[in-house]
């Protein structure tokens, strides 16, 4: 059987999306067992890149203004600068990704994704790590920032750029197989009002 048999995944993404960071994942969640669902904030296809250069589209399966995070056992927010830029400003996408924190499931983020994690107002407290140049926002929010390959604080995986997917990949699994987390919990009613 494998870790993940049985569970359900959300990824939500954007246009500018940085591909490898939704693909890598997807991959390492589904090898695992999981069924995984890609959420956007429109139906349709969105656009993938390569850093600063378009790659592949993706086909959304369903807007998050229409998710449910009860609906899910884990969530996994890939980066790209564009792709959380756009998310963090839709009040649906930052309440989904609130409700994950709230119902003490484990969430990964990777690279810029993070940013949905402070404007989600779940970070005041929490050991993690982002692209470096998220480093003072994050600490602004009350985060413990620290430069490593992947850090994880009570079902919250974080990690910092494409290198560190294998990592990042490995312990979201891992993370995902354990279940729900009190410390998830905690922080989300600590700070979120």
């Amino acid at each position: 059987m494998a870790k993940l048999d049985g569970k359900r995944i959300a990824f939500l993404a954007t246009d500018g999306v940085e591909q490898v960071e939704l693909t890598e994942p997807l991959d390492a969640v589904r090898a695992a067992g999981a069924q995984a669902d890609l959420l956007s904030l429109e139906t349709g296809r969105i656009q993938g890149m390569n850093h600063h250069d378009k790659a592949d589209t993706f086909a959304v399966d369903g807007t998050v203004a229409d998710a449910d995070a009860s609906d899910y056992d884990a969530l996994v927010l890939p980066g790209g600068v564009a792709n959380p830029d756009a998310l963090r400003t839709d009040a649906d996408a930052v309440g989904f990704v609130r409700a994950f924190f709230q119902q003490g499931k484990p969430v990964g983020a990777i690279c810029h994704a993070p940013w949905m994690l402070a404007e989600a107002g779940v970070v005041d407290g929490t050991r993690l790590t982002s692209w470096p140049s998220l480093r003072t926002d994050l600490r602004n929010a009350g985060a413990d920032w620290v430069d490593a390959e992947v850090v994880t604080d009570g079902g919250l995986v974080t990690s910092r750029k494409p290198d560190d997917l294998p990592a990042f990949c490995s312990k979201i699994v891992e993370e995902f197989a354990e279940g729900t987390h009190d410390r998830q919990r905690e922080r989300a009613g600590a700070n979120v009002s």
